[in-house]
């Protein structure tokens, strides 16, 4: 059973119809007793990283989080919450991912935010086992990790940010596999085949 964590923020239909056209059995739920028995745990995420860091705090699934050893997708936010912190609002967030999210800064007439299709290069993951450099998935996002250690794929917007972050069993990407495609169902398939 797949928990995808239900923290009042984020879009969960998405998810949900992702992981159905996968034929995967999971639960949408706030419940800490369920989250810790999945088999695998998904943290979505769209919104403001101060409003959803206070809603993860506030439904008492922090230290839930920090504890699972099951494989954990964060996703956008989802992942920026898993990070050290963040700009946006000036967010102490949970510290998993040794990296910071810093808002992006539009440039040589890029727009932020950065809406819409990319690549994705330099994978180092399980999650993008069989896949090449320079495959495209979806971004909506006007904030993003920095590159660090738990790097494991890069894109470049104007400069090089951290499109995926992997710490043992904790992955994050900040584009949306759910959004992606072919390419998003088999990240996913991946994940769940962790």
């Amino acid at each position: 059973m797949i928990a995808v964590i239900d923290y009042k923020t984020g879009n969960l239909c998405s998810v949900e119809n992702a992981l159905g056209r996968l034929g995967g059995e999971y639960v949408v739920t706030g419940d800490a007793g369920v989250i810790r028995s999945a088999s695998h745990v998904i943290l979505p995420g769209v919104g403001e990283a101060g409003q959803a860091m206070a809603s993860l705090r506030g439904s008492g699934l922090v230290d839930v989080i920090l504890g699972l050893t099951q494989p954990v997708l964060g996703i956008c936010i989802g992942m920026q919450l898993m990070c050290r912190g963040s700009e946006e609002g000036d967010t102490q967030c949970m510290g998993i991912f040794d990296a910071d999210v810093v808002k992006m800064e539009p440039g040589q007439g890029l727009k932020v935010p950065h809406m819409g299709w990319d690549t994705i290069e330099k994978l180092d993951s399980p999650l993008f086992r069989d896949m090449e450099d320079g495959v495209y998935v979806y971004y909506v996002h006007s904030y993003a990790p920095q590159l660090s250690a738990h790097t494991v794929a890069v894109t470049d917007y104007g400069t090089l940010f951290s499109a995926a972050l992997q710490r043992g069993n904790f992955f994050g990407t900040q584009f949306h596999p759910e959004k992606s495609g072919a390419v998003g169902e088999q990240i996913l398939k991946n994940f769940l085949c962790k």
